[in-house]
């Protein structure tokens, strides 16, 4: 209804401003701010309808809730409760299946190796010396032993003199006066 209105006044308005009228300019102004006016007054009047109508509307379809604010957190909180609940009770299920999945597959991989006939041999760590071991890495190249230590030059030690060590008191009467120290000085 209001669109036809809205229509109606620029009809209206564009005449009176094609053609030469013996409307004054004021008069022209007058009926324009009237026409605004009433176009305001209808979308307004429109607006406030709309809005009655939706309130009666949701009345009709949703009944209005009397719940307190402590009722509805309170009821949100078990109905969070239960879904953690059945979520742990599902995450539990899933490991215990993962579980139970990985020692079958355990179980089928010894069953198919005792059924190939093959054992797995438990590792030992094996100690190979030099020349094993540039045989495994050279192979048929090397026939003669390598011998590290023939080209390592040999020192000798000389050893140190040790003199001998004697009981100190057969000695009192052969160092005491002025012999004895002669002796020492001399040695």
């Amino acid at each position: 209804m209001l669109i036809l209105f809205l229509k109606l006044c620029s009809r209206i308005t564009f005449s009176l401003f094609q053609s030469k009228s013996k409307i004054s300019a004021s008069r022209r102004l007058f009926l324009k701010t009237k026409l605004v006016k009433k176009a305001m007054a209808m979308l307004v009047a429109e607006k406030e309808q709309k809005a009655i109508d939706k309130e009666v509307t949701l009345n009709e379809r949703l009944p209005p809730l009397m719940l307190s604010v402590s009722f509805l957190f309170t009821e949100s909180c078990k109905e969070l409760h239960q879904k953690m609940d059945v979520v742990d009770e599902e995450r539990y299920d899933i490991a215990m299946k993962v579980s139970k999945s990985n020692t079958e597959i355990e179980n089928l991989s010894m069953k198919i190796i005792e059924l190939k006939g093959k054992k797995r041999p438990q590792l030992k760590r094996v100690r190979v010396s030099a020349e094993a071991m540039m045989g495994a890495l050279l192979g048929a190249k090397v026939k003669e032993s390598v011998d590290f230590k023939a080209n390592l030059k040999t020192v000798k030690k000389e050893e140190e003199k040790k003199e001998e060590v004697t009981d100190w008191r057969k000695n009192v009467d052969a160092m005491s006066g002025m012999e004895g120290r002669k002796k020492m000085f001399a040695s």
